[in-house]
């Protein structure tokens, strides 16, 4: 719990870490606790990029170097037991959408004012006992997510590189996002998950969760085949998109301990998930089809006396952005290595990720090369100001490379970003 009272709160309410827990216990059987929690980041920040201007003629612009950036997030949900020992819930997180630059959100004379800015990211209700796992239903973390270990995110804003309304949104271009689970392609659709109960095993525990999702959809999205507005558009790959699934299934076993002052976790994962079907044409960025999705995730940390040390590695068939990778491109690879270390009110971190894959390689063209190179490092450092409050600075350094017929493909970037974070 004391993590979540640091200014790095961003990272446990951001992303899946705080939903790793199927609930919060309530103090006795027959008894319901309803919450609101919630939190509010801001920052300030300056940043250098490779691509600081853009467009040409009377089209031409150039970036300010300086930014902001920020984020709300609301938390509503209950925890509940029935009289018998049953422990049930529902959480759901809200959070403000992104408008478009120059005004903001809901100031289009077209609809009311703030009709559009607030939406639905996660919502999932659960029911089950510590003795026999839980299940849990709807827009949710599931194996891959939740079981993510080695990838240390708990310093500067919470987020680095994997960032939704953090710091790195200032930055016009940035490194993919395929070395972190926790990215909403993959919490916020429709699934059910069991998560296992913990079993002693030499001295440790060992849990497992498993997960389905038959469509890559929201709750509220159904399965149409049309753009109606209760169901999303079924349109397969062909028509560009290629991160739309179908059947996807993950499942994860994971395992703790506790000896002589540290505490250890190691955790492997499994994610596979089918390309919509391709009816007709050929795509021209997969002219041999696509790839399914199929990919591994190992990870290790261990923390002692405030310091936590771990590393991650993500492999097999897949893209940034958890997209599918066209048939007869490279396989992705990547890892994260970090740590942090948490005294009284301050916390110091850093990490650093290495990634490859396919990128824009189009099978059999030579105007881009075969493989992109992406690589990140983030340092932060946090101050408890009072119990729901701190501040954060953080760094940022990023560069992908890509070789093409006509240019180089290197692009780098780097900020520094000064915030805080308040959440309740």
């Amino acid at each position: 719990m004391r993590k979540l009272l640091l200014a790095t709160a961003a990272t446990m309410l951001a992303t899946g870490a705080a939903f790793a827990q199927p609930a919060k216990e309530v103090a006795a059987p027959g008894s319901i606790v309803v919450h609101l929690n919630g939190y509010f980041q801001y920052g300030v920040g300056a940043f250098g990029s490779t691509h600081m201007s853009g467009g040409s003629g009377t089209s031409a612009y150039k970036l300010n170097n300086v930014g902001t950036n920020g984020d709300f997030r609301i938390y509503p949900g209950f925890d509940a037991q029935t009289t018998n020992g049953i422990w049930y819930g529902v959480q759901a997180e809200i959070r403000t959408t992104v408008s478009s630059a120059g005004k903001s959100a809901g100031s289009n004379t077209s609809v009311s004012a703030g009709t559009e800015s607030l939406y639905v990211k996660r919502a999932y209700a659960y029911i089950g006992a510590p003795e026999y796992g839980f299940i849990r239903a709807g827009q949710t973390d599931s194996a891959w997510t939740l079981s993510q270990v080695g990838a240390i995110e708990s310093f500067g804003d919470g987020a680095g590189f994997n960032c939704d309304g953090g710091a790195c949104t200032m930055l016009p271009t940035s490194p993919g996002l395929f070395m972190f689970a926790d990215t909403s392609g993959l919490y916020a659709t429709n699934k059910v998950v069991y998560e296992s109960p913990a079993v002693g095993v030499l001295g440790g525990q060992l849990s497992g969760i498993i997960g389905f999702e038959p469509n890559s959809n929201g709750i509220k999205e159904g399965n149409a085949a049309n753009g109606s507005a209760l169901g999303e558009s079924a349109s397969s790959i062909y028509g560009g998109s290629n991160v739309r699934r179908r059947n996807t299934l993950d499942m994860s076993v994971s395992y703790g301990e506790k000896m002589n002052g540290f505490d250890n976790k190691v955790s492997v994962s499994y994610l596979h998930g089918a390309p919509l079907g391709i009816l007709g044409g050929t795509p021209t960025t997969a002219p041999h089809g696509y790839d399914e999705l199929s990919v591994m995730q190992a990870g290790a940390q261990t923390t002692f006396a405030g310091l936590t040390v771990g590393g991650n590695m993500k492999w097999g068939q897949v893209e940034d952005g958890y997209a599918f990778k066209p048939k007869g491109a490279r396989n992705a690879l990547g890892y994260v290595v970090g740590a942090s270390y948490n005294v009284g009110p301050y916390t110091v971190g850093a990490s650093y990720f290495n990634q490859q894959s396919s990128g824009n390689y189009v099978p059999g063209s030579t105007a881009v090369a075969r493989t992109l190179s992406e690589y990140g490092v983030a340092a932060g450092a946090n101050y408890q100001i009072a119990k729901p409050m701190g501040l954060y600075l953080e760094y940022l350094y990023g560069h992908q490379h890509q070789p093409t017929a006509t240019s180089t493909g290197n692009v780098q970037e780097q900020m520094i970003d000064l915030g805080t974070t308040i959440k309740w």
